[in-house]
Order: C-alpha cells, then sequence, then structure tokens
C-alpha cells in the first residue's frame, strides 16, 4: 500500500491541475472555435454554419481598423522596445559605477501593472493636464501635444507607454547575454584592435540570436493579447481608431452582444500567437535533437 501510495502520489497532487487546466483551458478554446462557427448573437447557437463569421470580421471595418493597428503597434512596440533595450543594455555593460541603480529605475516600470501606467500615460499625455498644458505654461501658447484625442495619432500615444512599459525588459535581457559571451574572445579581438563597435556588431550582437528571439517572442505576444493598455489609456478611442483585436473582441462579446464576431475574432489572435510561437518552439526542440 505504501508503494502504490509513493509511485502515486504525485499523479494524485497533478491530476486536480491537469483537468482544471483540460476543461477551463483547451474546452473553452473548443467551445470558441465551436461557436465561431455558428449563427450565434446575444446567445450562443450550436447548429454548424460555416465561416459565416470570419466572412462578416473580415468585411468590418472595425475590424480593419483593429489589424491595421495591431500592425502598427506591434513593428513599432516591438522594434524600438529592442532596439532601445539593447542601447540601454551596451551602456549598462561598461561596467559603470551607478549600474544597479539605473538598472533599478529602468526596470521599475516592468512592475507596475498595464492598467497603472495606461492611467499615468492618460495623465501625461491629457492636453488639458499634462506635456501640452505644461509647455504652454512656460509661455509657448501654440505649443500643442494632442496625440491621445487625435485620432491619427493616439495609436502612437499607445506605443509610446508600452515602450517606456517593456524597454527596461528587454534591457535587462540583454544585459544578460552581453554578460554571457566569452570574455577571451573579446579580448583577444581587442588585442587585434578591432573597434569596439565592430566587435559588437560582428562577434556579441550575433552571439546573441537566442535571445533576441526570446525578446521578439514575448513582445510579440504582448503585443497581440494587448487589452488593459489600450482600455486605461484611449478605451479604444477616439471612436475606435485605437481598437486592437483584443479590445474589438471585449466590445463584440460585452458591449455589441455579439458572441459569434467574438469568438471569430478571438480564434484569429490564437491563430497569430500559433503562428509565431509554434515555428519557435519547433526550432528548440529541433536544436535539443540535433
Amino acid at each position: 500500500m505504501a508503494r502504490w501510495f509513493e509511485t502515486h502520489l504525485p499523479k494524485m497532487v497533478l491530476a486536480p491541475s491537469f483537468i482544471a487546466v483540460l476543461i477551463f483551458v483547451y474546452g473553452f478554446i473548443g467551445w470558441t472555435a465551436w461557436v465561431s462557427l455558428t449563427r450565434s448573437r446575444l446567445l450562443p447557437k450550436y447548429e454548424i454554419e460555416g465561416f459565416i463569421q470570419y466572412d462578416r470580421l473580415f468585411d468590418s471595418p472595425r475590424w480593419d481598423t483593429a489589424l491595421n493597428n495591431l500592425f502598427i503597434f506591434g513593428g513599432l512596440y516591438i522594434g524600438i522596445s529592442m532596439v532601445l533595450g539593447l542601447i540601454l543594455a551596451i551602456l549598462l555593460d561598461q561596467n559603470i559605477r551607478t549600474e544597479g541603480a539605473i538598472r533599478t529605475v529602468y526596470l521599475y516600470p516592468m512592475a507596475l501593472s498595464m492598467i497603472v501606467t495606461g492611467t499615468a500615460w492618460k495623465w501625461i499625455l491629457n492636453p488639458g493636464l499634462g506635456i501640452e498644458a505644461m509647455v504652454q505654461g512656460w509661455g509657448f501658447p501654440n505649443f500643442s501635444f494632442d496625440w491621445l484625442v487625435n485620432p491619427d495619432m493616439a495609436i502612437y500615444a499607445i506605443v509610446l507607454a508600452a515602450i517606456w512599459q517593456s524597454s527596461g525588459f528587454v534591457m535587462a535581457l540583454f544585459l544578460a547575454g552581453l554578460r554571457s559571451v566569452d570574455t577571451e574572445i573579446i579580448r583577444a579581438a581587442q588585442v587585434d584592435g578591432i573597434p569596439t563597435w565592430r566587435v559588437y556588431t560582428a562577434i556579441i550582437i550575433p552571439s546573441m540570436a537566442p535571445i533576441f528571439l526570446s525578446a521578439f517572442i514575448v513582445l510579440a505576444h504582448l503585443a497581440i493579447k494587448s487589452f488593459d493598455l489600450v482600455i486605461a489609456l484611449t478605451g479604444g478611442g477616439p471612436g475606435y481608431a485605437t481598437d486592437l483585436p483584443a479590445t474589438y473582441m471585449y466590445a463584440m462579446a460585452f458591449s455589441r452582444g455579439d458572441i459569434g464576431q467574438a469568438a471569430s475574432s478571438a480564434m484569429i489572435m490564437m491563430l497569430v500567437v500559433f503562428a509565431i510561437i509554434v515555428p519557435y518552439l519547433y526550432s528548440e526542440l529541433r536544436a535539443k535533437n540535433d
């Protein structure tokens, strides 16, 4: 009895969690996929009707706006965060005295929730309270910084807040990568008279390719599922100018009462995430097997 209990105890401990994940994660993914193929509106229906909801989805101007915003937001957010994080990591890698304090300052935004970040930047970018009002108070009455209320610029306000939130995290990843590079190789290059910038571009940065890929995966995942930052900062507005797929899905499910559209948009988001993560996992597993 004792041996049986010892053998099966790990399974018994893990079983409740496994069952919960199976039901509340994969079960509801399956339910969402099923509903996305029906004519569900306010209440779910379960008769399969094909891809009607997906046809409606891609005919929706609001969904087009959400996808365009995702490409703009994701491209700028990922690109600038990685470039800025790399620059900060290289600067901190010079063994400066106040490295610990500076690293803490850069990492602090990542400790905040996106709701807090969005609320803070909403105050900062508010034309009546933030940067615009402050600069005008300094004697520049014609200064304008109305990104938050300008439909053409509001998405860039979200990009700005997201970069502030995540660039410190990327810096920490890159700094760890820089510290893991073999110092003997760097010293040999310096002895050969290779300039510092060339050491970084030809030796150090190429050797950090796995870290770049990891940072890209994390940032892309955050960009695709971005919701709370948009809700706190712009609420998806002005109008729906800053809608992203996650906010579109929420609006369809809880404001418009269109479960079918919410389910189809959720499945598109999941497919985009899979398209990014699955090749990464495949390459990792293949590298381990090789």
